[in-house]
């Protein structure tokens, strides 16, 4: 008789194959503190231990679940954060480091960055757990400020991503090599930031609707209508 040969499975594995399976808890929640280690993601794999704690209350760690919430907003503008929260029960939702994450979200949400920041510092201990939080969130409020301006003033810039001083400039010079900013003057002596051309902030950049819609895919939907 052979030796039996025991099969390494990765955890996105394990979640596709068996997602109801309770023995998989421990591998799931060691894989959220990996993620958060080495600032990966997946919301697959989180959904999926969400789902088990409804099934197996009394095993849910809260700090799991805070680690988790916590790496959704950081995916924003994905609605990952929602699809978490659904999975959680009201009851653990009440808790005050819940409580808190729900308020920052209603704060990104709303592009009230000026208030997120305010409430964040003052639950670093939650926040600063997860490597990478504040460069997730700072690159988000760039993504929201692109939706609606060509220009942004340095003022509005530095509220949105929490950065003053001479750490704004250096920021703004990796954005103009990197990024194609552009930094002009403004009236007066404040600073203008050109920032790139995107449909949403140069709507004639945006594609004819007809023209990014496949012909197959209104031929499909005639029927239906039909």
């Amino acid at each position: 008789m052979g030796r039996e040969v025991e099969v390494q499975y990765t955890v996105e594995q394990l979640v596709a194959v068996n997602p109801y399976n309770p023995d998989i808890l421990n591998d799931l929640e060691n894989y959220v503190n990996e993620q958060v280690s080495s600032q990966t993601y997946s919301l697959d794999a989180n959904l999926c231990l969400l789902r088990l704690y409804q099934f197996k209350p009394d095993r849910m760690s809260t700090q799991i679940v805070s680690r988790i919430l916590v790496k959704a907003l950081m995916a924003m503008p994905a609605p990952d954060f929602s699809l978490c929260l659904f999975l959680i029960p009201e009851r653990v939702q009440m808790e005050e480091q819940f409580k808190t994450l729900i308020v920052l979200s209603h704060y990104l949400e709303t592009g009230r960055f000026r208030q997120f920041w305010d409430e964040a510092a003052k639950s670093r201990h939650i926040v600063e757990a997860v490597p990478g939080f504040e460069q997730a969130i700072q690159a988000y409020a760039i993504h929201v400020l692109s939706l609606t301006y060509q220009k942004v003033s340095r003022p509005v810039l530095a509220e949105a991503i929490n950065i003053e001083g001479l750490s704004l400039d250096k920021f703004l010079e990796h954005q103009v090599a990197n990024s194609g900013w552009i930094l002009e003057k403004g009236h007066g002596r404040g600073q203008l930031i050109v920032l790139p051309r995107n449909e949403f902030n140069h709507p004639e950049l945006k594609k004819n609707a007809a023209d990014s819609v496949p012909f197959e895919h209104i031929t499909r939907i005639f029927p239906i209508l039909g």
